[in-house]
């Protein structure tokens, strides 16, 4: 005869049988694996999203092979975050949307870093050089702009700098004179950098 009171019984840890423990446990990990996913993805389109890409210039270049000529397209890509950080890329391949994913990858891996002023200028002069291109920059008071032209202004403006004075010397390749930008702005040191870099104190480099 049962009790009617009797409860009923609730299967313990013990009771389950090991494969229904086994499929929790997986079950659980194949949770786990999708929620770090989905994460990783959120973080990388957060990173991501602060680069900005612009497009210098692409080019159909061919290259002759033993079959006869291969045609391809180059771009010539910028990207900078405007925050004191750019890089130039360049990318090739069979199609534009392949080129401009290569040059944006290789933009990444060449990035400069950028020593910003208080009113967004370059602390000092600079000069930069690369093949037959020459590139010169200035400081310029608040106010002034980007005074500058072609892919020397594309570089200065995802580089996050918004007053100077910038002339191109030379040759009028986009590419060697977006290098030769390059080339400048990675020359720039503070003040504080020069001082420490001379064992002086700073206040010697301002008299």
């Amino acid at each position: 005869m049962t009790d009617s009171n009797s409860q009923p019984q609730v299967p313990v840890a013990a009771d389950v049988p090991p494969a229904a423990q086994g499929q929790q446990g997986q079950q659980q990990g194949q949770r786990r694996e999708r929620r770090e996913r989905r994460e990783r993805r959120q973080r990388r389109e957060e990173r991501d999203s602060e680069w900005q890409e612009r497009v210098v210039q692409i080019r159909r270049v061919s290259k002759t092979v033993k079959g006869g000529k291969k045609m391809s397209f180059r771009a010539i890509l910028v990207v900078g975050n405007e925050k004191g950080q750019v890089g130039v890329g360049v990318g090739k391949a069979s199609d534009v949307i392949g080129a401009v994913r290569k040059g944006v990858a290789d933009g990444k891996k060449h990035l400069v870093k950028v020593p910003l002023t208080a009113s967004s200028s370059i602390p000092t002069v600079a000069q930069g050089r690369d093949g037959a291109a020459s590139v010169l920059m200035r400081p310029a008071a608040p106010g002034t702009g980007v005074i500058a032209g072609g892919s020397i202004r594309t570089v200065l403006e995802l580089a996050g700098v918004k007053n100077v004075l910038a002339k191109r010397l030379g040759s009028k390749t986009p590419l060697n004179n977006a290098r030769a930008a390059m080339m400048a702005l990675s020359a720039l040191r503070t003040h504080k950098a020069a001082a420490k870099e001379r064992g002086i104190p700073l206040q010697q480099m301002y008299s």
